[in-house]
């Protein structure tokens, strides 16, 4: 997304083009509800690690209302994009980003990018895409809780340009970022 882009006013029909570290083309989009199939199998490549990191407990899989969760996403309220590049000749959803209204102005950002993709920048365009969203929807505030070792995603939020306030409490950071 290059700066000063306009995000269109209904954000279930988001789409942008984007080039990964390594130069392959990647599609940063809404998440649809016949993503279900290929959002559950980007968990299945996540390692217990990265899903750790992204539920702060060991899962080994999703259940019914928690796949129900990601997959119905008003667009209003709860935001989410996923990340689709072609591999095998077919599109596969390498990792998506959401954000979910948790307080007036403000809403609460959570990412996973599935582990063969990791360290591409798929993270970072995420994150940059969902200000983008944020920001027409006239939110004020995004904010993550991510484990104190989680470089990757604490580096994800340092680089993408906005104010942060962080508190630690227990192994976890609590961070504010000022749109």
């Amino acid at each position: 997304m290059k700066p000063g882009t306009e995000v269109a006013s209904d954000l279930s029909t988001y789409r942008a083009a984007e080039v990964l570290r390594d130069g392959r083309r990647i599609t940063i989009r809404a998440l649809r509800p016949q993503d279900r199939e290929a959002l559950i199998e980007a968990f299945a490549r996540t390692g217990d690690e990265s899903r750790y990191r992204r539920f702060f407990t060991s899962k080994r899989s999703l259940g019914e209302g928690e796949v129900k969760f990601f997959v119905e996403v008003n667009f209003t309220t709860h935001v989410a994009l996923v990340a689709e590049l072609q591999e095998a000749g077919r599109p596969i959803i390498a990792g998506g980003g959401r954000y979910v209204v948790c307080a007036p102005r403000s809403a609460e950002v959570a990412f996973m990018i599935d582990d063969p993709h990791q360290g591409l920048g798929i993270g970072s365009l995420l994150m940059r895409h969902l200000v983008a969203c944020a920001r027409s929807a006239g939110l004020e505030t995004l904010v993550a809780e991510v484990l104190s070792g989680n470089s990757a995603m604490l580096k994800v939020f340092e680089h993408a340009g906005l104010a942060v306030q962080t508190r630690r409490e227990a192994g976890v950071l609590h961070l504010d970022m000022r749109l």
